[in-house]
C-alpha cells in the first residue's frame, strides 16, 4: 500500500520552475575517507598492510575457560533453585573455579593495560564482541529512561534539525507495557508459595517492564537530526546510520506499510509498521548490522512524526550542497 504524498524533484519549490531533473542526479564520488599511502618509490618493496594483533595464548585460554564455566554455573544455579541437592564438594569446586577466573581476568586486564591498550581495547581482548554489543545496548536502553524523565535528548545541541519519529508507536509500547504489568500480578500471585522463585520471577517482570519503555525512551531521545551536511537516521538504541548529503539522489515523500526485510542494500526504520520517506543513494553507505557485520545500502526508508518537514529539510539542504559554489583554483601559474 502506497500512499504518494509529495514528489517532486529536489529543489523545486511551490510555484517555482524546477531546474533539477526529475530523474536521481549522480554525483561524483568523493575521495575515501584514510589515511593515505605513500606509493613505494623505485626499486622499493611494496608495503604490506599491518597485520591484525593475534590474541596470546593466555588470553584464548580465558576465553575457553568462560564459555565452560559461566554456562556450567548457571545450570548449577537453576539445578539448586528446583531444589535438587548438589554435593558439597561439586559445589565448592565451581566456586573456587568461577573465582580463580575472575581472578584471572583482572589479571590478565591489567597485564594488558601496562601494555599500552585502552580500556576498551582491553575489555575486547578479554569478552567477545558479541557479549560486549548485547551489554551495550543493554545499558543504552536502560540510561535512555533517565535521559527521558530528565528530557535530554542524545546528541542534537549542535543539530541544525531535529526530527521525532517515536509518536506514532507509543500506544503499542504502552499497551505492551500494561499487559507486562498485568502478568507479573499475575505471576506475583500464582507463586506466593515458593518466595525464592516469586523473587526471581519478580525481579525478571519489573526488567522486562523497564526494557520495553526502555525501548521507546531510547526512540524519543534519538531523534533524527539534520547536522551542516550529513543526516543522522537512527532508531531506538540499535541503529545510528550518518549519511551525507552529496550522496543523495532524490528524495520522496511515501507512505509504506509493507517492506521487504530480505532485500538486499535496503533499510526499512519502520516506525509502527510505516514508513514515510524515502532516500535514495548514489553510493552506498554503510549500515552494521546488530552485531557489526558490515550491511552496505542504498536504498533507506525511515520515518518521522512530521515526515513533510523531513522532505522539506533534505529538499532544501541537498539543493544547498549541490549548488554550493565550487572552491577557486587559484591563479594559473607563471611561465
Amino acid at each position: 500500500m502506497t500512499d504518494l504524498a509529495e514528489t517532486r524533484p529536489l529543489g523545486a519549490r511551490g510555484g517555482e520552475p524546477s531546474t533539477a531533473s526529475a530523474e536521481p542526479v549522480e554525483t561524483a564520488p568523493g575521495p575515501a575517507a584514510g589515511p593515505v599511502t605513500p606509493a613505494p618509490g623505485p626499486g622499493a618493496e611494496p608495503v604490506k598492510p599491518a597485520a591484525p594483533p593475534v590474541r596470546s595464548r593466555a588470553v584464548r585460554l580465558l576465553r575457553l575457560v568462560a564459555y565452560v564455566a559461566l554456562p556450567a554455573e548457571l545450570v548449577l544455579f537453576v539445578v539448586l533453585l528446583g531444589g535438587v541437592p548438589i554435593p558439597r564438594g561439586v559445589f565448592a569446586v565451581s566456586e573456587v573455579v568461577l573465582l580463580a577466573l575472575l581472578l584471572a581476568e583482572g589479571l590478565t586486564y591489567l597485564r594488558l593495560r601496562r601494555r599500552g591498550l585502552s580500556r576498551r581495547a582491553a575489555v575486547a581482548e578479554l569478552v567477545p564482541e558479541s557479549v560486549l554489543r548485547i551489554m551495550g545496548h543493554e545499558l543504552r536502553i536502560m540510561a535512555s529512561l533517565g535521559r527521558w524523565v530528565a528530557r535530554r535528548p542524545v546528541d542534537v545541541a549542535d543539530a541544525d534539525a531535529v526530527f521525532p519519529h517515536a509518536r506514532d508507536q507509543a500506544a503499542l509500547m504502552y499497551g505492551f507495557t500494561f499487559v507486562c504489568l498485568v502478568e507479573s500480578a499475575g505471576m506475583s500471585y500464582l507463586l506466593a508459595d515458593w518466595p525464592v522463585v516469586h523473587a526471581i520471577v519478580l525481579v525478571l517482570d519489573v526488567y522486562t517492564v523497564l526494557f520495553v519503555l526502555g525501548l521507546q525512551a531510547a526512540a524519543v531521545t534519538r531523534p533524527h537530526t539534520l547536522t551542516g551536511d550529513v543526516l543522522r537516521l537512527r532508531q531506538a538504541a540499535h541503529v545510528d546510520v550518518p549519511v551525507p548529503l552529496d550522496r543523495i539522489a532524490s528524495v520522496r515523500h511515501e507512505l509504506l506499510f509493507t517492506h521487504d526485510k530480505k532485500a538486499e542494500g535496503e533499510l526499512n526504520l519502520a516506525v509502527g509498521s510505516q514508513t514515510s520517506v524515502t532516500v535514495e543513494l548514489t553510493e552506498p553507505v554503510d549500515a552494521p548490522r546488530f552485531f557489526g557485520a558490515p550491511r552496505p545500502v542504498r536504498l533507506i526508508r525511515c520515518h518521522a512524526d512530521d515526515a513533510r518537514a523531513l522532505y522539506r529539510a533534505l529538499d532544501v539542504a541537498v539543493t544547498r550542497v549541490r549548488t554550493a559554489p565550487s572552491p577557486s583554483p587559484g591563479p594559473p601559474p607563471r611561465a
